[in-house]
């Protein structure tokens, strides 16, 4: 029993004196025999590889040459690989010789296996357009799997249109980072305009009034944080490339062209009412003179915080800053323009508008109201009628993104902001009643 007890005193003796490795020392150990085992470790890995390039200063010449040398050529051999008219048109004629039966009275339907068929003969600069997912991307729930013929040309010749543009658009993109700062849009419409038939009849003394007019519209709402340039990619995505290009169209109807911001009768429309609202005569607007925008009926409130919350000069506003006013008050249900209208009725800068801050506008619409010997409506219903439209999620605050939400932005900033735009939405009910009231009588008619 003696030497039992002896033996046990001993292993554990033994025990206490040997270390346990830790984590790292295994790890480390393990680490050092996986190095000697897997073999010689290439050169490279000795070094990181430069990922980051520099963009060369302005006064760096060659380097800038080199640079611009070397886009033009990526971009033309970009181009090349588009698809010319010959091509489409190529195209178009091996489609309708491989379209598939059973034949429909009104279009042309092709299917699958005559699609890759046509897709084999097309040749390599078509490959890309007639893939699988293009097929599957135009299926209409036709009963035998076909697609029709025409909505895959007019898919093809939109997409080589699309690359076309985006490289016509790369041509003015100095950096080559992708996007176009205002310098190079105003250079990009600037070429644009002797390709227009619908602006030839504008003066060239008018011409830096209309890119600047145009210039506008792209970066009030392609850039919304103000950072003086635009990316490529969202100026195709848009539709004011359309809007620019439909006034190649020398037969515009005159009701698109009103409708159109970048056409002439636009353009001076809108520049003729900066020059009618400046008085004095010295090319930027102050407040009385703003106030006579539109029907006159914004109210003094309103034209203070503008002129507290946008760029302006001595406290006079200039044409571009009154573009973004103009192109605010005429989009009110846009996006950007409920962004730019929220900072401005956002007193106290807090990122929500409280019952203080609707009170503190819709007083000059009860003022307004008064001069107009109308009866002054009670703040209380307008407040509890705002909320209703706008059920914002924190009961006793609307936030931007509660304006968003609601579809009715618009609206609820009028009601603030104009008299006009409050008397329209208190009197939509008899406005309605008169509107069906005229549809009926026409159609008796």
């Amino acid at each position: 029993m003696a030497h039992l007890k002896e033996l046990l005193s001993k292993c554990s003796e033994t025990n206490s004196n040997q270390h346990t490795p830790s984590e790292e020392e295994l790890f480390t150990k393990f680490y050092a025999e996986w190095r000697t085992t897997s073999g010689p470790v290439d050169s490279s890995y000795n070094t990181i590889p430069r990922f980051y390039f520099k963009l060369p200063s302005e006064d760096e010449v060659l380097p800038q040459k080199l640079r611009e040398e070397a886009r033009a050529m990526f971009l033309q051999r970009r181009s090349r690989q588009l698809l010319d008219n010959n091509e489409l048109k190529a195209l178009w004629v091996l489609l309708d010789k491989n379209h598939s039966p059973p034949h429909a009275a009104d279009k042309q339907l092709i299917n699958y296996e005559d699609f890759l068929k046509v897709a084999a003969e097309a040749g390599p600069k078509c490959k890309s357009y007639l893939t699988p997912s293009v097929f599957a991307k135009l299926q209409s729930k036709e009963s035998h799997g076909r697609i029709s013929i025409m909505a895959l040309f007019n898919y093809v010749m939109r997409k080589v249109w699309l690359h076309q543009t985006r490289i016509g658009l790369s041509l003015y993109d100095v950096t080559g980072q992708g996007y176009l700062r205002e310098s190079d849009l105003e250079n990009y419409i600037l070429e644009l305009i002797p390709t227009l038939p619908q602006l030839d009849g504008l003066e060239k003394s008018f011409h830096s009034f209309y890119v600047c007019t145009a210039v506008r519209k792209f970066l009030f709402f392609l850039d919304p944080l103000h950072t003086g340039r635009v990316r490529i990619q969202d100026i195709l995505a848009c539709s004011f490339l359309d809007d620019l290009l439909e006034l190649r169209d020398e037969d515009l109807p005159k009701d698109l062209q009103e409708a159109n911001w970048f056409s002439a009768p636009s353009a001076l429309r809108v520049y003729g009412q900066y020059l009618n609202l400046d008085r004095d005569h010295n090319g930027m607007l102050n407040k009385e003179e703003l106030a006579g925008y539109g029907t006159g009926t914004l109210t003094s409130v309103f034209l203070e915080r503008v002129f507290q919350e946008c760029l302006t000069y001595d406290g006079e506003m200039d044409y571009k800053t009154y573009l973004d006013f103009v192109l605010a008050l005429e989009n009110r249900h846009e996006p950007q323009s409920l962004h730019y209208l929220f900072r401005i009725l956002d007193i106290n800068n807090q990122g929500y508008l409280d019952t203080f801050c609707l009170n503190f506008f819709f007083r000059a619409i009860q003022e307004q109201m008064s001069v107009h010997g109308q009866e002054p409506v009670n703040f209380e219903d307008v407040k509890d009628e705002i909320f209703d439209m706008v059920k914002p999620q924190d009961p006793t605050k609307i936030t931007l993104q509660d304006l968003l939400n609601c579809g009715q932005g618009d609206t609820m900033v009028s009601i603030l902001i104009d008299l006009n735009g409050f008397w329209t939405y208190e009197n939509r009910e008899a406005m309605a009643a008169d509107t069906t009231d005229a549809t009926d009588e026409a159609a008796e008619v």
